[in-house]
């Protein structure tokens, strides 16, 4: 798949939390209760994902026009890293995480952290994350998993 990676801007907000809110819905959905699914949506709303974009270096994956995927990145720690259901597999994900890594290199960042879902485990542990530890916020399971910026994504 042909896709560009940039910055988010604000006006993708909208965009960026219909993609994330799909694949909450969709594909963690098959990991996760409705009732976490539902509290974790509440995070990513239209309003919420417009101060992400002002916290975070916000990434977007488009096809065209169209916003397919999303990552970020919070100090050392990568959060929010989300592909449409439709397109999922297609390698968009790796991209978005090589454009998270080339910026974290260039801010000096030697360790970086993911909070994994168990949905994404696989993905992370295939671009070389290693499991540190399990985390709890009520019933949602979070897979804290890191890797050293010495070595290139596999």
């Amino acid at each position: 798949m042909i896709c560009q990676i940039r910055a988010a801007y604000a006006d993708d907000a909208a965009a960026v939390s219909k993609v994330i809110l799909a694949a909450l819905r969709e594909t963690n959905a098959k990991d996760y209760s409705e009732n976490v699914i539902r509290q974790v949506e509440k995070s990513f709303g239209p309003d919420e994902m417009a101060e992400l974009i002002k916290k975070r270096k916000v990434f977007v994956a488009l096809t065209g026009s169209r916003i397919i995927g999303t990552a970020s990145l919070d100090s050392k720690i990568i959060r929010t890293v989300f592909v449409a259901p439709d397109v999922q597999r297609q390698g968009v994900g790796k991209l978005l995480m090589t454009e998270v890594e080339r910026t974290a290199r260039e801010a000096g960042i030697e360790m970086l952290v993911v909070p994994s879902s168990v949905t994404a485990e696989h993905f992370y542990a295939k671009l070389g994350f290693r499991t540190v530890r399990d985390s709890y916020h009520g019933e949602e399971r979070t897979i804290i998993m890191e890797r050293p910026l010495s070595r290139e994504i596999p």
